[in-house]
Order: C-alpha cells, then structure tokens, then sequence
C-alpha cells in the first residue's frame, strides 16, 4: 500500500469524525432553537459533506494492490464504523427535526383555537383551519 493511499484513508477518517462532532453540535442547536447557528452549521456540514463526497471518488480509483495491507483494513474498518455513527446521529437529528414540527404545529393549532373557537373548521385532511363558516350561505 502505498503512502498516498494511507494517507487519503486517514483524511477519509478526520473528515468523518468532524462530521460526527457536527452532527452532535447539530443536535444541540436544533434543541436550543438557534436558527442562525443551525445554518452556519448546516453551511459547514454540506462542505464537509463535499470533501467526504470527493475523497471517496479518490479511494474508489485506488486499485486492489493499493488497498491491501493490514493498515488499510484497519482503516476501512474505522470508517465504516463512523460511517455508521454518522447515520445513526443523522437520524436522531431528523426524529429531533420531526418533533420540533410537530410541537410547531401543536402550538399553531392553540393559537388558532384561542384566537377564534367559533370560527375554528377542519380541512379535508383533518387538520384544525380558522375560517368562517356557512361560506356566504343565507337564510
């Protein structure tokens, strides 16, 4: 195995544990409810992204020969391992996400049932709707 090839797997494996840090930064963002943050973060995560993107086109070039040492296996298997981590923290983030709309949508539902309890219709698809209701219909 040559150096470069190492080397290109070691990059490989800092880029995925600073995703993995961002991922946990990501998290406590999205539940603090800090949206300026979230986005500078998110801006830095899709570069991050980019570089992960690029340096696995890199290792897929790399011939057999080039990949097969003892190192190399044990850098793989690192980064599968990260990889994995990775997913695993992209979906709690995403579950995190989900509830925080969910409880957006709780709220907006109260906020419309206070602000007009006799107006308050529902949509075809069952969701509360301030409106009038009769729509122009007279007696």
């Amino acid at each position: 195995m040559t150096t470069s090839s190492v080397s290109l797997l070691e990059q490989q494996l800092q880029n995925l544990e600073q995703l993995k840090t961002l991922l946990d930064n990501e998290l406590k963002l999205i539940s603090s409810r800090d949206p300026e943050a979230l986005i500078d973060l998110l801006k830095q995560k899709q570069s991050l992204l980019d570089q992960i993107q690029q340096a696995d086109q890199k290792i897929a070039n790399l011939s057999q020969e080039q990949l097969a040492d003892p190192d190399a296996d044990e850098l793989k298997t690192a980064i599968e391992q990260r990889v994995d981590d990775c997913k695993y923290l992209t979906e709690i983030n995403a579950k995190a996400v989900e509830q925080g709309q969910l409880r957006l949508e709780h709220l907006r539902n109260l906020i419309l049932e206070a602000r007009s309890k006799e107006s308050m219709t529902y949509n075809k698809s069952g969701k509360p709707t301030s409106g009038s209701r009769g729509g122009g219909v007279k007696a």
